[in-house]
């Protein structure tokens, strides 16, 4: 996991990219449980010792920022939503797999509804049916939570990776109080 000086993620990085920063020196610092990787190289003329290269899972780089944190909406995927809304219908709170799930517009497109993270929802395919192209309200239906904008963790969290547990528990430490990813 790639991050700014301030420990802002900015992306996921390969193995040899990161391995690039360490020798060039711009990793600032690091974090994690244990080595991502050990890489050995050659052997040293003068010493005879081969070179050693230990990637952490986390690394910050030095320079500017590439991204800044307020001009950041994480994209949008059914995935990332269901994932978001734990794969809870929003209407009636039922827990189901991403084969039934169905990204339901609060208000609908029909109606000029955007396709947006606050104006989409995890929903099962009976409450979507039964919801159509109505508002809630004219459903005689409510929201069990509201739809929100993750923030950039929350993001990072919901990529669907296979994250390592000591980065995914650095993340979490630093997910919005009022996070439903808790």
């Amino acid at each position: 996991l790639q991050l700014d000086l301030h420990g802002t993620p900015q992306s996921w990085m390969p193995l040899e990219q990161a391995a690039v920063h360490y020798a060039s020196g711009a990793v600032a610092w690091d974090a994690g449980l244990a080595p991502l990787a050990t890489l050995r190289g050659g052997h040293n003329a003068a010493t005879g010792r081969q070179s050693v290269l230990e990637v952490a899972p986390i690394i910050a780089l030095r320079g500017v920022a590439r991204i800044n944190l307020f001009d950041v909406v994480p994209g949008l995927t059914k995935r990332r939503l269901l994932r978001r809304d734990r794969h809870t219908c929003a209407y009636c709170g039922g827990v189901f797999s991403d084969a039934v799930l169905q990204c339901e517009h609060i208000v609908p497109q029909s109606r000029g509804g955007a396709t947006s993270w606050t104006n989409l929802v995890a929903a099962c395919a009976a409450c979507n049916g039964y919801k159509a192209a109505r508002l809630p309200e004219e459903a005689g239906m409510r929201l069990l939570f509201l739809p929100y904008v993750p923030s950039r963790y929350e993001s990072f969290l919901l990529d669907g990776r296979n994250v390592r547990a000591d980065v995914h528990e650095w993340l979490a430490k630093r997910l919005p109080k009022g996070s439903r990813l808790h």
